[in-house]
């Protein structure tokens, strides 16, 4: 068995072992996807799995709008109590340090590995989400002043 299916099923593992659905999934889908021969399907989801998968996100954030669920009386409440202003500067910043992420990532393959390493253990052990190598490149980027 070669090196990158054995970190797969590793962290399949410790996907299971976290009861991480998502880590877990991920892993598999990639596990099957080397099983079943499809490797030049790899070079597609380098490239737009994080478009991708920002796309679903949002899809994701969006749909109490699209469903009715948040009304426009609600959505204009929320500029008038200061846990929603809250809310929506750090919702500003966070997006700002993805933004800022995405550009420290595609500049500097490199750094990407680290991240995802840092984030795999976030999400495994620390019930966090995959969220992570955006905003932590963004963090990152202002600490190194790229």
């Amino acid at each position: 068995m070669d090196m990158p299916s054995l970190m797969l099923i590793l962290l399949a593992l410790l996907g299971v072992i976290s009861r991480n659905n998502s880590i877990t999934i991920a892993a598999v889908v990639l596990l099957l996807i080397r099983v079943v021969n499809l490797h030049q399907v790899f070079p597609w989801i380098e490239k737009n799995g994080l478009s991708l998968g920002i796309i679903i996100l949002t899809i994701g954030i969006l749909s109490p709008l699209a469903s009715g669920s948040i009304s426009i009386k609600e959505l204009y409440q929320s500029f008038l109590h200061w846990k929603s202003i809250a809310a929506i500067v750090v919702g500003v910043l966070v997006a700002y340090l993805g933004g800022r992420g995405a550009l420290l990532m595609s500049g500097n393959p490199t750094i990407v590995t680290s991240l995802v390493i840092g984030t795999i253990i976030g999400v495994a052990f620390l019930k966090g989400v995959p969220v992570g190598p955006l905003i932590a490149a963004g963090i990152l980027s202002l600490l190194i002043g790229k």
